[in-house]
């Protein structure tokens, strides 16, 4: 059950006071459906409904793509199975990585860490219902790693001397796993007849 006054609490404190939530989120065990669906979830919906508002209802103007229902689902779709999609192979990538860097990390830790690190990204997500917005989404994005670096720490427990590697390689996933998802995610909806007009 979404418990709304719960995911607005978290959201203020993991944006607004990262490192004080990263102190009491790394203490916490988590039940990996019910993070997915009471935190994820209604996370994500923003950027998916935002997406097909923006792309499907109103377009970019008369310069570049008008909307049409074929692109705004398209859109929506690469929204919603990029950002659950995201969230769970690079939390996988970074849980078997931790083994090279001399530590351990739960597979749900290392949801919560990525999924918590999305936050700023996902409330942004509101921006694309006017899609000549967007592009403010790279702030948040760029937000969502400093939030990320901030908990990586607490959250893996790893050593000094590996943290900085152990950082940059998963960094490197998490960029690498959201280009490959959106280019085979967009391909496939492609294939099906959701193009962008």
């Amino acid at each position: 059950m979404i418990n709304l006054e719960y995911i607005i609490d978290r959201v203020k404190l993991v944006v607004l006071n990262p490192k004080e939530a990263w102190t009491q989120i790394s203490k916490e065990e988590i039940q990996l459906k019910d993070f997915l669906t009471s935190y994820v979830l209604p996370l994500v919906l923003i950027p998916t409904i935002a997406s097909f508002i923006g792309y499907g209802l109103i377009g970019m103007g008369s310069y570049f793509q008008v909307a049409s229902f074929s692109w705004g689902l398209h859109q929506a779709i690469l929204a919603f199975l990029g950002a659950i999609l995201g969230v769970m192979i690079s939390a996988f990538c970074i849980h078997k990585l931790a083994s090279s860097f001399h530590t351990y990390v739960s597979l749900p830790n290392a949801v919560k860490l990525v999924g918590y690190a999305y936050t700023p990204s996902w409330l942004a997500g509101v921006f694309y219902m006017v899609p000549s917005l967007s592009i403010l989404g790279l702030i948040a994005g760029i937000y969502s790693l400093y939030i990320l670096y901030l908990g990586f720490v607490p959250v893996t427990n790893v050593g000094e001397e590996k943290k900085t590697s152990y950082f940059i390689v998963s960094l490197i996933v998490i960029i690498a796993v959201s280009i490959v998802l959106s280019l085979v995610i967009g391909a496939m909806l492609l294939a099906i007849g959701l193009n962008t007009y």
